[in-house]
This record gives structure tokens, C-alpha cells and sequence, in this order.
């Protein structure tokens, strides 16, 4: 009987219908119920902190927060915008997006002492929150040492950072970007040993590379672009052996590339562009970056061939953009195989490479998106599809160098040159007959040039004396339209009340005495200095040497001021004339920047708040700039043209409304006045919105281009597409407006920037801005759009698809162009069957040198061109 029992209870115990598991069971469920009560208690508990709360009012009163933000007598962690808490106590403020109220803006500084007694703070973010005046000395050794991530991105800070913020010693991320931040980088912050994210990118920041920053032993991403940082890159970088991002571009760099970066093993991004690095590539910089994806060195002075290493690593490369530098060599006999590259870039540009391109490459370049070898000296015959050639030594394409420079080269390094361009055979007889005729035509051409640039003069002349009888001013127009009539010669006296008049002590106390770390640029029409008025306003100021240069140039754009005045237009703060050999112009300094830098920034980083621009942005600064144009062409008499109009000068305040700056080319457009019959002859007989004396066209039509190529860039997000100017681009261009159809939307995703995620509506307004600018890009400037068309499109972009995607032409040719705007629009669209598949952008005119010929493009040929202010820009009062 008990070895029965023993065995029955073995039975029961082991049965699958048994009970006994049930308790534990019903355990673990109220243990885990129990678990989630205690995390959702602790979510929502009340603040139970006193001096947590006291510190939470200390902020708002500094800061000047609004009281539908933070209201009174409501429990800060769950009624106040930003603030989280855990436990009843403070983890994470963000103040990002908040806005002052009406008096603190008057007034708004940086003002944060109440984080000193948040004891628990791990986040702070104040991206975008208007913080005038320098970082505290107190942020490093007094902030909470629970602070993990202090984000000041483009948040008005100026002056030095200081040496104590490297006693932060709990931070992990560090961002200072986009400020006006001068000084050398402090090296004590190599003692942030837990940082994992460091940018100071986009600032005014000088001295070298500190090699301390190598003792971040923990540092994935590493961002000093767009500084005036000089010297040379310290070696010990090549120990942060977590390095995955590694930007020092746009700065003043010198010396070799130290082959130590090649111990970087785990970077991703390398960009090392503009600045003025020399002499060859190690070959160990790329022979242990597996992951590798993107290297940028463009804009540099890097000489010999690419390493071997560079080219094992094409095929998973999604970027490499060498250009414009002066590498020379062939490409390698191996070809790089199991390539998977994907709609990447390929850019080897303006160097001095040559030979031949074997099957191959070819078949290697079919795998990128765009592939530029345009401006070296590739030989023999090619046959890729997707690549720009412009200017090389190829049998088989157009736009090639002449036989003779490619033969040259060549002999000079001692290869024989495989054949080249060779114009077709013509008899002797045919060509004096050609010359002579081109000879007449040519010589009656001058004539005519001659007897009407004389009759111009003339009536010009008689022009300035009439109005100097009259004592002509220049007033404001009411509306905001300009004056028929320029300012005389003695305008200076009117003009000084146009803005705020400054005193030169306050101008040179706000630029350190003009000091030579304060120096933005050279400008063409004088020197600019970023400087701090009084009252912490941040400025930027052009000084402008009247000895040097014309005694009166300063006049021309304090008139424009004085006769316009439109909130897109970049704001004017005043001036200081008290000097007859140098005047001052005041602008205001905008922290964000231009359209360039915020459309170009690296995408893929999310989590470090890098985000790229979104549709929605994107398609709101194109409205903002179709504004300013209508502003400037219909809203002025005479119409103003701009003759600027590129990535680089559309400015952004903090809620990304444009700004258009690049003012000081403003004139009105060609044709009108006196001087109409006879500047549209000039016109007639020069290259195509090319304007007399070789500068950009003072025409409406012109502005409406260069606007079609920021549309352009927006919609693809390539890079330089509005500011390029070369033949590859032109290429570039008649390959992506293929891809733009009126009746085909999906075409237009193979030429769509891959970081914009748009659902099926904003896929349709992509499309309709894609259609908007090819319209602009028509080559017949009688066909573009007028800009008041162009903003009604943009403004109703579903319109444009859903009511003319299914237009067939006849219709279209029933509709008045002129009273309505999508029949204007159109107009271009309705006498082509191809949808203008092949456009020319630019201007016949070339111009003859080392680098070959060039056409001209939406950009002025000078590179100094004042963008009042360029990179700098300021936020607007509301």
C-alpha cells in the first residue's frame, strides 16, 4: 500500500490537468501588474520637490516662458510643455519650440540659473530658443551631474565657450551648433570622458583642433564644420577607436591627412571638404574603414592618385565626392566587383585623371545614381549613360577639349595620346567662303554694337544731368514701390535717415576694433565683420573702403532700403557714415543660416537630432521665395530683378521663413524707361540672359530661372545645383528633367531626395513643384512663368497635377494665358511632345581657358557676391 500511495502521487504530480501550477502562475501576473502600477505612479506623480519647483519658477521668470506653456497653480509634470518627471522629480526640460512672452523678447538673455537645483535634470534641450549672451562659467561645474545631453543648437549664443564646461563631466551629448560662438575649443573638454556626441559646427569658432578632444575615448560623432579653424589635423584623432562620423569641412585646415585616421575602423561619414589639405592620400586612411559609406574631400588641394584602398571600398560606398582637387592617375586595372551601391553619388570632377575607362567601370557607374568625371582627361570612347563627361579627351562624346590641350597633356607626362576630337574634314575653298562670311557678319555685328552703345551713353548721360537739374532724392514710394527716378550724387544727406544711425566707437566696440578673428568674408563691395552691439544684439557689418573702391557704392543699396521695404527681404538695422573714407552698413545676424546649409545636413541621425528638412518645410521656404520674387517683380516700379536667386541667398529665421538676402545686385529689369528699344537690341544680339558687360541678365525671365533650379534642388536635395555653374551640372540637369513628366508621377521618385518620407499627397505636391520647375527652366525666357504664377502654383500644388495632368493640349491652347495661372504655368508644356526632355539652363557664352569652356548659369560670375549676410543669419521680432 504506501509503494501504491508513492506511485498514485507520482501520477497525480506528473498529470497536465493538475492545479498545482495555478498559484504561481497567478503570482507572477500580480507581480507584473504590480510592476507597471508602480512605472505608470511614478510617471504621474506630482512634483514633490520644493526646490525643484522653485527652480522650475525661476526659469520661467528669466526666460519669460508664456503662461499658456507654463501655467500657474498647475502641477509642472503634467501641465507644463516640455517638463517630464519621474518619481516626482525633473529628468528632462525642453524648452524647444516655447516662445517668450511679448515683453521678454524685447529683452531676451540667457538667463538659466534655476537648473542649478535640478538636482535630477538628465536633458536639456533649447535648440531654437533665443538664448542672447554667452554660456554662463557656472554650466560646467554647477550644472546637475545627472545632466546627460545639453542641446543649444542655433540658439542666438555668442561669445567664448568657456573652459569650465569641461567639469560637465555627466554629459554624453554636446551640442552648440549653429550659434556665433568665437574663441578657440577649449581642451578641457577632452575631459567629457562620457561624451558620445560632440558638434560645434556652424559657428565662428578659430584656433586649431585641440588633439585633447582625442581622450574622448567614447566619441561616435565628431562635427567642427563650417568654423574658421586652422592648422593642421591633430594624428591622435586616429585613436577614437568608437569615431563613426568625422565633419571638419569648411574651415581653413592645412598640412597632409594623418594616415592615423585610418585606425578608425568603425567610421561611417568621413568629410573633410573645403579646406586647403595637400599632398597625397595615405594608402592606410582607407584600408581598415570596412563600414565606410561616405567620404567627401572635395574642395581641397590633394594631389597623386586615389589609394587602391579607396577603390576596393566603391562598391559600398554610397557617396564619394573627390572634385576640384588636383588628383591625377588612371583608373585601376582590377575593377571593384560585388558592388551593391544604390542611387549614390560618384563625383571625380575638376581633377587631372586620364586614360581610358574600361567595360568595367562602366558597368561599375551603372550602379550609381549620378556619376560626374566632367573637366579631366579620359581618353578613347565611353559609354555610359549616367555620367557626366563634359570636357575630357573622348572620341565618342560632345563638349570635349580640343585635340591639342588633350595632346599637350599628354606629352607632358610622357603617354601617347589614343586619338582625340578631331573636327569633320572640309574642303580648303569651303572654309575661306565660311571666313569671309563670318567675317562680314561679324564685322557689321560690331557696328551695330558701336552706333547703339554710343546712343545708350548718350541718352544715359542726359539722363543723370536732367535729374541732377531737378535735385532729384530718393523718397519711399508709397506701397512699397521704388521711385522712378535714382538718387543724385548728394543722396548721402536723405539717406542717412534710412535705418538706425550708429556712432563708429559703437561699431568698432561691437567688432573687437575690426579685429581680423571677427572677419565673415571679403565681399565685393566691402569687408564683412560679425560683431555685438550694446545691448547683446548680434550683427554684421560691411565696411566698405570709399577710397578704393566707388565713393557712392554704399548709396545704391541704402537707396533700395529707403525705397523698399517687404518682410522677405533680409532685414537692414542702419548704418554709420560719420567717415568720408570708409562707411558702415549694419544688418541683422540670423544664427540658422541660409537654405544650403539647412537642406544639406546629414540625414540618417534622428536620434542626435540632426533631422533633414521635411517636405513640409521645404515646400513653405519655396513659398517664401516665390513671395519675395512677386514682391520684386510686381510690386515695384520699375519691377526690381535680383539676379541671385541660389540656395545661398535664402535666409531663414528660426520658424524657417525665408529671407531673401543678396540685395546689393538688385536692379531693375532691362527694357524699361528710355532705354527700352535699345537694350532689347543689345539683348538680341548677346548670348541668351547673359546682360551686357558679361553680367547675369536684368530680367525678370532670369530670376525665374535661377528660382527653377532651387525648386529643382529642394525636390532632389543634391547638393549645389542652384550655385553650379559648370557643364556636368547642365548634364546632370537634362538627365533629371527627363524624369518630370506631366502625366507620369512616378517617374518623379527616381529623381526625389531618398531622406524625404512623404505620404501619397505629398508625393503629389513633390511631383507638381518638380513640374513648376521645369517650367521655369524653359530655355525660352518668353515661356517661363511669371513669379505671381509660379506662387499661385505653389500655393495650390494639387491643383497643378490633379486639374492638368489630364488636360490633353487642345484644351490647353483654348485657355487664356493670361488669365489663368495654370495655363501660364503651362505654357511652356503645350507646344513640346516631349515634355522638354532636353533644356539648355545657362547662357551660350564660354569663356576660354586652362579649364576649357564654361557655360554661364543662374549664379554671377563672381564668387564674392555679398548675401547680406551670408550664413549668418538673424531672427526676426514678431
Amino acid at each position: 500500500m504506501p509503494a501504491a500511495s508513492r506511485s498514485d502521487q507520482r501520477m497525480s504530480s506528473k498529470s497536465p490537468c493538475t492545479p498545482m501550477r495555478s498559484p504561481s502562475l497567478m503570482v507572477i501576473l500580480f507581480s507584473l501588474l504590480f510592476v507597471l502600477q508602480r512605472v505608470g505612479l511614478a510617471r504621474c506623480q506630482p512634483l514633490s520637490s520644493a526646490v525643484e519647483l522653485g527652480a522650475l519658477y525661476s526659469l520661467r521668470s528669466s526666460l519669460g516662458l508664456r503662461a499658456r506653456d507654463w501655467p500657474r497653480r498647475a502641477d509642472p509634470c503634467s501641465a507644463w510643455t516640455g517638463v517630464r518627471c519621474r518619481s516626482g522629480r525633473v529628468f528632462s526640460l525642453n524648452i524647444s519650440g516655447l516662445r517668450r512672452t511679448r515683453v521678454a523678447r524685447r529683452n531676451p538673455r540667457f538667463a538659466v540659473d534655476g537648473l542649478q537645483n535640478l538636482t535630477s535634470l538628465v536633458s536639456f534641450n533649447a535648440s531654437g530658443f533665443r538664448l542672447s549672451g554667452p554660456i554662463p562659467d557656472w554650466f560646467g561645474t554647477r550644472l546637475p551631474p545627472s545632466l546627460a545631453a545639453l542641446d543649444l543648437r542655433s540658439a542666438a549664443v555668442f561669445g567664448a565657450i568657456p573652459y569650465s564646461l569641461g567639469g560637465a563631466a555627466g554629459l554624453s551629448v554636446l551640442s552648440l551648433a549653429g550659434n556665433a560662438l568665437t574663441g578657440d575649443i577649449p581642451p578641457t573638454l577632452g575631459g567629457l570622458r562620457r561624451l558620445t556626441h560632440l558638434d560645434l559646427s556652424r559657428n565662428v569658432l578659430t584656433g586649431s583642433v585641440p588633439a585633447a578632444l582625442a581622450a574622448l575615448a567614447n566619441l561616435s560623432h565628431l562635427d567642427l564644420s563650417s568654423n574658421h579653424l586652422a592648422g593642421e589635423i591633430p594624428p591622435a584623432l586616429g585613436s577614437l577607436s568608437n569615431l563613426k562620423t568625422l565633419i571638419l569641412s569648411n574651415n581653413s585646415l592645412t598640412g597632409s591627412v594623418p594616415p592615423q585616421l585610418g585606425n578608425l575602423s568603425f567610421l561611417v561619414s568621413l568629410d573633410l571638404s573645403f579646406n586647403s589639405l595637400l599632398g597625397s592620400l595615405p594608402e592606410s586612411l582607407f584600408s581598415g574603414a570596412s563600414r565606410l559609406r561616405s567620404v567627401v574631400l572635395r574642395r581641397n588641394n590633394f594631389s597623386g592618385a586615389l589609394p587602391d584602398s579607396l577603390w576596393s571600398l566603391l562598391p559600398v560606398l554610397e557617396l564619394l565626392d573627390v572634385s576640384s582637387n588636383n588628383l591625377t592617375g588612371e583608373f585601376p586595372n582590377h575593377v571593384p566587383v560585388n558592388a551593391n551601391a544604390r542611387d549614390g553619388l560618384f563625383n571625380l570632377s575638376n581633377n587631372l585623371y586620364y586614360g581610358s575607362i574600361s567595360s568595367g567601370f562602366e558597368i561599375l557607374f551603372q550602379r550609381f545614381k549620378f556619376v560626374d568625371l566632367s573637366y579631366n582627361y579620359f581618353e578613347g570612347t565611353a559609354s555610359s549613360t549616367n555620367a557626366s563627361l563634359a570636357m575630357n579627351c573622348f572620341q565618342n562624346a560632345s563638349n570635349q577639349r580640343s585635340t591639342a590641350e588633350c595632346e599637350k597633356f599628354y606629352m607632358e607626362r610622357g603617354i601617347a595620346f589614343d586619338g582625340g576630337t578631331v573636327p569633320p574634314a572640309s574642303s580648303p575653298s569651303g572654309n575661306r567662303n565660311w571666313r569671309y562670311i563670318l567675317a562680314g557678319v561679324l564685322g557689321g555685328l560690331a557696328f551695330i554694337l558701336m552706333l547703339v552703345s554710343v546712343l545708350v551713353l548718350f541718352l544715359v548721360r542726359r539722363g543723370v544731368h536732367s535729374a541732377e537739374r531737378r535735385g532729384v532724392t530718393a523718397n519711399v514710394a508709397p506701397s512699397g514701390r521704388v521711385a522712378q527716378e535714382p538718387p543724385s550724387s548728394g543722396a548721402s544727406v536723405e539717406l542717412s535717415s534710412v535705418g538706425d544711425a550708429f556712432t563708429y566707437e559703437q561699431l568698432l566696440q561691437a567688432t573687437s576694433e575690426f579685429s581680423p578673428l571677427n572677419l565673415v568674408k571679403h565681399g565685393h563691395s566691402g569687408d564683412l565683420y560679425y560683431g555685438v552691439l550694446e545691448d547683446g544684439a548680434s550683427v554684421v557689418i560691411k565696411k566698405i573702403d570709399a577710397q578704393t573702391l566707388n565713393r557712392e557704392a554704399y548709396v545704391m543699396e541704402l537707396n533700395l532700403f529707403a525705397r523698399v521695404s517687404h518682410a522677405r527681404l533680409v532685414p537692414f538695422l542702419g548704418h554709420c557714415l560719420e567717415k568720408e573714407d570708409e562707411k558702415l552698413l549694419v544688418y541683422k545676424h540670423m544664427p540658422i543660416g541660409d537654405l544650403s546649409s539647412a537642406l544639406h545636413r546629414k540625414p540618417g541621425r534622428e536620434e542626435e537630432g540632426l533631422q533633414p528638412l521635411d517636405w513640409i518645410k521645404r515646400l513653405k521656404i519655396a513659398i517664401g521665395v516665390a513671395e519675395a520674387l512677386c514682391f520684386l517683380h510686381h510690386e515695384c516700379t520699375p519691377p526690381l530683378v535680383h539676379r541671385d536667386v541660389q540656395a545661398s541667398s535664402i535666409l531663414l529665421d528660426d520658424k524657417y521663413e525665408v529671407r531673401l538676402g543678396s540685395l546689393s545686385e538688385v536692379c531693375t529689369q532691362q527694357g524699361d524707361g528710355q532705354q527700352k528699344v535699345f537694350t532689347s537690341m543689345l539683348r538680341s544680339s548677346q548670348p541668351s540672359e547673359q546682360g551686357i558687360s558679361g553680367f547675369p541678365g536684368a530680367t525678370c525671365a532670369y530670376d525665374v530661372c535661377c528660382f527653377g533650379k532651387v525648386l529643382l534642388e529642394l525636390v532632389t536635395g543634391k547638393l549645389g545645383i542652384s550655385g553650379s555653374d559648370g557643364a556636368g551640372m547642365n548634364d546632370w540637369l537634362d538627365h533629371t528633367l527627363s524624369y518630370i513628366s506631366l502625366y507620369e508621377k512616378e517617374l518623379v521618385t527616381k529623381i526625389m531626395d531618398p531622406n524625404l518620407v512623404v505620404d501619397e499627397d505629398h508625393l503629389e505636391e513633390v511631383w507638381a513643384m518638380a513640374i513648376v520647375a521645369k517650367s521655369c527652366l524653359d530655355p525660352k525666357p518668353s515661356k517661363r512663368p511669371l513669379a505671381r504664377y509660379i506662387l499661385k502654383a505653389l500655393e495650390n500644388p494639387l491643383k497643378v497635377v490633379r486639374e492638368e495632368s489630364h488636360s490633353n493640349s487642345s484644351r490647353l491652347r483654348t485657355t487664356s494665358s493670361l488669365g489663368s495661372w495654370r495655363s501660364a504655368l503651362f505654357v511652356s508644356w503645350r507646344n513640346s511632345s516631349s515634355d522638354l526632355t532636353s533644356l539648355k539652363y545657362s547662357a551660350t557664352a564660354r569663356s576660354q581657358g586652362s579649364g576649357g569652356d564654361r557655360s554661364f548659369s543662374c549664379r554671377r560670375t563672381s564668387r564674392d557676391i555679398f548675401p547680406e549676410p551670408l550664413g549668418l543669419a538673424g531672427e526676426f521680432d514678431e
